[in-house]
């Protein structure tokens, strides 16, 4: 079966179930979406840092956020995340026993296209300094040690925001809200941010499945009604 032909009929069988206003309300909201920009969280172990910089990415009109567990497992505060996760598309990079998941986020990053910006309060420039002419990635390191030396490394270019006081850095939430603001205003300006066509479909149908009461039971009503399956 095409998946697209079935996600179609799906999408349209969905339509009884969720309201007009919703539907608008996610039209208004994917027409802010962008991918142009994305925080990578290296090794987070607090979990309500981790939650305030996806609120915060989700805040912006940001839709992707790439998790890197390394040595610390990664886990929200639902408080502070206040539900802004469920909106988001979460790319997780596993814990996983001899492998590098930083160098497996970048791999992938770059494989798509960006460039990676990663926070370091050393050897950087003033994050103010960096004009964004590709699709970016941001990456911010754990609360303790900040990024990794594979991160640092790696990185097209660390960037730091300027400190006037005797503390060396900002909290990783505070830092994170300064630069994607900066960074989110500068590529709505400078360049082509939008969601294609297909990004706008595939995310208002992954929307409609969140919204939708019992979800899997009217999936299956659906297929047995309409003979289409997907694999």
């Amino acid at each position: 079966m095409d998946n697209l032909k079935y996600d179609k009929a799906l999408y349209d069988y969905l339509l009884e179930f969720v309201t007009p206003n919703k539907l608008n309300k996610f039209d208004e909201i994917l027409s802010q979406r962008t991918r142009c920009l994305t925080p990578v969280l290296e090794d987070i172990f607090k979990p309500h840092n981790a939650s305030a910089v996806m609120r915060t990415a989700e805040c912006f009109g940001l839709q992707d956020v790439h998790v890197i567990e390394q040595d610390n497992a990664f886990n929200l505060n639902p408080y502070v995340l206040r539900g802004s996760g469920k909106w988001l598309s979460i790319h997780h990079h596993l814990m996983k026993s001899g492998v590098n998941n930083t160098e497996t986020c970048y791999k992938e990053l770059k494989s798509k296209g960006y460039q990676i910006l990663a926070t370091s309060p050393h050897d950087a420039v003033d994050y103010r300094e960096v004009e964004l002419n590709d699709k970016t990635a941001i990456v911010f390191g754990s609360e303790e040690n900040g990024i990794s030396d594979y991160a640092r490394d790696h990185a097209d270019q660390l960037i730091k925001i300027p400190m006037r006081g005797f503390t060396e850095s900002f909290n990783i939430s505070v830092s994170a809200a300064i630069v994607l603001e900066h960074y989110n205003h500068q590529i709505r300006v400078n360049k082509n941010w939008q969601l294609s066509k297909s990004e706008l479909f595939e995310l208002k149908m992954e929307w409609m499945k969140k919204v939708v009461p019992n979800i899997d039971i009217h999936v299956k009503r659906f297929e047995k009604l309409s003979g289409m399956t997907t694999y």
